[in-house]
């Protein structure tokens, strides 16, 4: 029988999402990366290939703002500072790249917010 693993089905799920999403200059890619204990975000320029804004839970920014809380509550924050950085940038519309992961807890709870507080999606 051959079983893949769930990180090699994840990779399979990015590369078909990553196909579609291309982030642009005018539009960039909000691409998540999500581990077990903390989640990243940045917004990539994929035709110049640099990243624009990036936010993580292991940001200073963060520490200081969420204490001991909860992981989606911490998603939620990294989210909404991301958003407050992209739009201090001049940056108001991004695609969405959920990095191959179900668009249900963290993840849709860091683009909420994000929306929440100003991005377009």
């Amino acid at each position: 029988m051959n079983r893949e693993s769930s990180a090699t089905i994840r990779e399979i799920r990015h590369r078909r999402v990553r196909r579609r999403v291309v982030g642009s200059q005018s539009r960039p890619r909000l691409c998540v990366y999500r581990s077990l204990n903390h989640i990243y975000a940045q917004l990539v320029d994929d035709s110049s290939a640099r990243t624009l804004v990036s936010m993580s839970t292991l940001d200073a920014a963060m520490r200081t703002k969420t204490g001991a809380v909860g992981k989606t509550r911490k998603a939620e924050a990294v989210g909404t500072l991301l958003a407050e950085k992209a739009l201090d940038q001049g940056i108001r519309s991004v695609v969405f790249d959920r990095g191959g992961h179900k668009y249900h807890g963290r993840v849709k709870a860091l683009a909420e917010a994000a929306r929440k507080a100003g991005l377009e999606f």
